[in-house]
C-alpha cells in the first residue's frame, strides 16, 4: 500500500512531466513540492524499487505505466473533490485545493463514483482542469498560455493554476475564469499583460507570470468546438 506522501509525489511528476514534455529533475520536482533534494532522491528510490517511477542518471526521472495509472487515480480523486465541494458545498475556488489534497488519498472507488454521478460526470473541475475519465484517460492538451498570444487577439480562458489562493482570489475578483472571453490589449514590456473583457467592457492588468499559468484557446476555436 502507497503512503500518502508516495501519492502526492507521482501525481507531482504527473503533472511536471506534461510540463516540461519528458523526464522530470530532482530540482524542479523538489521545488514543485517544497522540499529539499535529498529528500526527493530518497522517495524516487522507493518509488523505483516498487516499479512506479524509472529514473536515469543526469537526465531525471519519469513515471512508468503503473505509476501513470496511480497518478491518474489520485488526480481524478483530487478534481472530482475540487468540483463537489464548490458545487455542493459552497467552497470558494480558491478553498478547494487544500481540501481535496487532503482527501483524496482517503475516499473509495464507491465513493468516487458516486460523487461523479452528483456532478453529472464533469469533464473539468473548478479551475477548468481536466479530470481524468473512470477509464483515466485524459484529454489532450490543446490550450496555450496566455502570454503566448498576440495584441489584438479574441481568447477563452480555459484554465488557471490552482496552487495559490492569493493569485486565485485576484482572479475571481477581476473575473478571469474558465469560460470568460476576453481580448488581448496590450503586452507590455514591463511584465504586463492587459485584458478586455467581451461580455463586460473592462479591463483587467495581470503581471506576466500570473498571465503565463493561465491557459486559454483562440476564441474561433472555442466557437467552432461549440458549434461541431
Amino acid at each position: 500500500m502507497l503512503s500518502d506522501v508516495m501519492e502526492d509525489y507521482l501525481k507531482a511528476l504527473y503533472a511536471l512531466q506534461r510540463e516540461e514534455d519528458g523526464r522530470v529533475g530532482t530540482s524542479a520536482l523538489a521545488d514543485y513540492l517544497d522540499v529539499t533534494p535529498p529528500t526527493v532522491t530518497s522517495m524516487l528510490e522507493n518509488l523505483e524499487e516498487r516499479g512506479l517511477v524509472d529514473r536515469e542518471k543526469y537526465k531525471g526521472a519519469m513515471l512508468t505505466d503503473e505509476g501513470e495509472t496511480v497518478a491518474l487515480e489520485v488526480l481524478r480523486h483530487h478534481r472530482l473533490l475540487e468540483a463537489y465541494l464548490a458545487e455542493h458545498l459552497d467552497y470558494e475556488w480558491s478553498e478547494v485545493h487544500d481540501e481535496a489534497d487532503a482527501l483524496e488519498h482517503h475516499i473509495s472507488e464507491e465513493f468516487e463514483r458516486r460523487v461523479a454521478e452528483a456532478l453529472g460526470d464533469p469533464s473539468v473541475d473548478p479551475h477548468g482542469d481536466p479530470i481524468p475519465t473512470e477509464d483515466l484517460e485524459l484529454a489532450e492538451d490543446d490550450t496555450a498560455p496566455l502570454t503566448a498570444f498576440e495584441e489584438g487577439e479574441r481568447v477563452v480562458v480555459a484554465r488557471v493554476r490552482d496552487r495559490d489562493e492569493e493569485e486565485l482570489r485576484y482572479l475571481a475578483d477581476a473575473g478571469v475564469e474558465p469560460g470568460r472571453t476576453f481580448d488581448v490589449v496590450e503586452v507590455a514590456p514591463i511584465g504586463m499583460v492587459t485584458l478586455r473583457g467581451v461580455a463586460a467592457d473592462e479591463e483587467v492588468n495581470l503581471p506576466e507570470n500570473v498571465a503565463a499559468a493561465i491557459r486559454a484557446r483562440p476564441a474561433d476555436v472555442e466557437a467552432n468546438a461549440e458549434v461541431s
